[in-house]
């Protein structure tokens, strides 16, 4: 198939110096001088001219991609709903209309009664390209409902204040909204926070119904600008939380929920290294904290004097602890064990014994779900496995009986027994294990002959759970094996694997999954050049390293909304995310050895002149995390500088933010695209 020549983005001399080391960065012009307003029309036009490259080359693959499109909408309950929740004097749940591409959010009295829709979601979102649902709050009496909606993808969302007894909205209407909303005890107003010029949560404001928002009273005010200020509430609600902190270190202030304009509690100042979170159980807080360990611990402490920690649960050095909640009658610890997410039940009169729930796979990923009422004798889980679809369940606290409420329902058709999946553990060049879930068809030859599917995040302590998807199954039933690597700068085996794959020891994070790549090459799972890899965000960021490094191993790689363009956006104080990003990733600004460690892996400046496999980029006009002219800008430089004639695609929603598309069924032909995609470029099945 002949196609139209790519577009080439002009060079324009472009030259900076930091620490007496000059960098020439000659596509550094798609960056629109008046972002976030992006109005240039020579930077919209060339990623015009990519969007309708990308549409030439992708319109053979239509039949394909439809087909694909078609599987992976068969497998889903258009009509979706979810298992109702008691909070209260209600029962709360969302629920899909056939070809509906949002949800309604509905309630009913738990005494018995009409069903009362909340929130039309597709009601919201029409005429609109773009839409999101943000915070959803309804009011302690169940008479108001405040959220929040994104119409355009750039995370500035507006809040909004519904009267649930006469079905009418409110006047006020607050924009610029970047949090969660939290009511005060007696619903007179809600806590919130506003993004500043720099799309940085730095405060925490109540509004008081009725009243104009211009108005409202800011509580707290953060003035470190790489600190992010979050408001929520504990458990038994008897408590406002407004939390401020970064990567690596946290503060918590507690107030009153009757009393917004209380003297705040600080439960501990800001310590460097120190993160904790909090929750209570009537004058006790219960401390989740990683002060003396990565593994984590859980104090206590008098409210009458926070700051007084006394180790409950002390650190394992096999358990990390994720989280801890409080109710009633117990409170439940989260963690992982060798990576497997683990839910214990810890009695108050005995907290150092808790009691873990069984589940029956050898790999699998299980969690709280919602579960909004303090005094619950019953808990809502969430269970699946890469072969187990989604599953709810009950889980009686008393009798430790799993009741399944709900499986997740695949329409077309499934067969757990056509597939099977194994953790497998690939040592890294350094000799440390890296764990890797696999999914793979049952009569899987290892013999080097499929095609594997690759998949990693790798950054910020974000694990990737081994959990199901009905996507992925198009790839599987085509003879594809599909594997997650656990890599370290995710904390999947705890928060020392976290740490061990960011700042100076980032490569770590690109070595381990080159090295699980050429471990399940020596196992026979694949061979080189068979080989899809996929990772969005920082995730595409590990794509661009591993592209520059080994692209001989790869025979298609997905790189959507690509952090790439990492030493100018670390450079840049005034982006949104910079200041905050800095414990993340190194200051180049002030620190010459972050400087040259960052320009030593990131992507886009180190593109050279080599065979570079095939490319499925993506990015959002309107994204505020990556900006749109990372992936641009790499892009360009990559069609200047490789030496090959492999396909290099770039596709810029243009009214789209960081999570692409924001429909279910937009979002699911994006999906079928990318796997067309992997398919035409591996010569697998009926790719043409």
């Amino acid at each position: 198939m002949k196609f139209p020549a790519p577009p080439r983005a002009a060079r324009r001399p472009h030259q900076f110096t930091r620490h007496g080391i000059t960098i020439d960065d000659p596509w550094a012009w798609l960056k629109d001088a008046g972002y976030p307003d992006i109005t240039d029309k020579q930077i919209l036009g060339y990623l015009e001219e990519e969007n309708a490259y990308f549409d030439a080359v992708m319109a053979p693959l239509k039949p394909l991609t439809e087909r694909i499109n078609a599987e992976m909408r068969g497998r889903i309950k258009e009509d979706e709903s979810t298992v109702p929740q008691r909070d209260g004097d209600w029962l709360y749940w969302t629920a899909f209309e056939t070809g509906g591409q949002y949800r309604k959010w509905w309630r009913k009295p738990v005494a018995g009664g009409a069903d009362e829709l909340l929130l039309d979601e597709p009601a919201l979102a029409e005429g609109h390209e773009y839409f999101r649902l943000g915070a959803f709050a309804p009011s302690n009496d169940g008479t108001k409902l405040a959220y929040a909606i994104d119409d355009s993808g750039a995370e500035r969302f507006e809040i909004r204040v519904k009267d649930l007894v006469t079905g009418e909205h409110l006047p006020e209407v607050i924009p610029g909204m970047l949090s969660d909303i939290v009511w005060t005890s007696d619903d007179a107003g809600f806590l919130y926070g506003l993004a500043n010029k720099e799309w940085r949560t730095d405060n925490a404001r109540f509004h008081r119904l009725g009243t104009d928002p211009a108005e409202d009273v800011e509580l707290y005010h953060e003035d470190d600008e790489g600190y992010r200020v979050a408001v929520s509430e504990t458990s038994d609600r008897k408590w406002i939380v407004i939390g401020t902190g970064d990567h690596v270190t946290s503060e918590i202030r507690l107030l009153p929920a009757g009393d917004p304009f209380a003297t705040p509690i600080l439960v501990a100042p800001r310590l460097s290294g120190r993160e904790y979170d909090v929750d209570t159980h009537g004058d006790t807080l219960f401390i989740h904290t990683n002060d003396t360990d990565p593994m984590w611990r859980l104090a206590t402490a008098p409210l009458a004097a926070p700051g007084e920690w006394t180790e409950l649960i002390a650190p394992s050095a096999t358990f990390y602890m994720t989280g801890v909640e409080c109710y009633r009658d117990f409170f439940v610890v989260e963690g992982r064990e060798d990576g497997l997410d683990q839910i214990a039940i810890h009695r108050y009169d005995t907290p150092t014994q808790g009691q873990r729930i069984a589940f029956p796979e050898a790999s699998y990923t299980a969690g709280l779900g919602d579960n909004p009422e303090y005094d619950q004798t019953v808990l809502r889980l969430g269970y699946e496995s890469m072969v187990t679809p989604g599953t709810v369940y009950d889980y009686d606290t008393a009798t430790g009986a799993l009741t399944a409420l709900k499986v997740q329902e695949i329409p077309s058709g499934y067969d757990a027994d056509k597939y099977r999946t194994e953790r497998l553990k690939i040592a890294a060049r350094d000799g440390t294990l890296v764990p890797v879930s696999i999914v793979y068809p049952v009569d899987f030859p290892k013999d080097g002959s499929r095609p594997l599917y690759l998949y990693a995040y790798g950054a910020y302590g974000h694990a990737i759970p081994p959990g199901f998807s009905t996507g992925r199954l198009s790839l599987l039933d085509r003879g594809f094996a599909y594997a997650i690597a656990h890599i370290r700068g995710g904390d999947d085996l705890g928060q020392q694997w976290y740490h061990d794959g960011k700042l100076e020891k980032r490569t770590n994070t690109f070595n381990d999954f080159v090295d699980v790549a050429k471990g399940l090459i020596a196992q026979g799972w694949t061979s080189a050049g068979r080989i899809a890899i996929a990772g969005r965000s920082a995730g595409g960021e590990l794509m661009g390293a591993v592209v520059n490094s080994d692209p001989e191993l790869w025979g298609a790689v997905i790189a959507d909304v690509p952090f790439v363009d990492v030493l100018n956006t670390m450079l840049d104080e005034t982006l949104p995310l910079t200041p905050g990003e800095w414990p993340e990733w190194g200051n180049p600004i002030t620190d010459k050895a972050a400087f040259e460690l960052i320009r030593s892996y990131s992507p886009y400046d180190n593109v050279r002149a080599q065979a570079y496999p095939p490319l499925f980029i993506s990015g959002g006009l309107n994204d505020p995390r990556v900006t749109y002219w990372e992936p641009a800008k790499w892009a360009a430089k990559l069609r200047a500088t490789k030496t090959d004639a492999n396909i290099l695609l770039l596709k810029t929603n243009m009214g789209a933010g960081h999570g692409g598309k924001s429909g279910r069924f937009d979002s699911l032909y994006e999906a079928a695209e990318e796997h067309s995609f992997v398919l035409w470029q591996l010569g697998v099945d009926d790719a043409r």
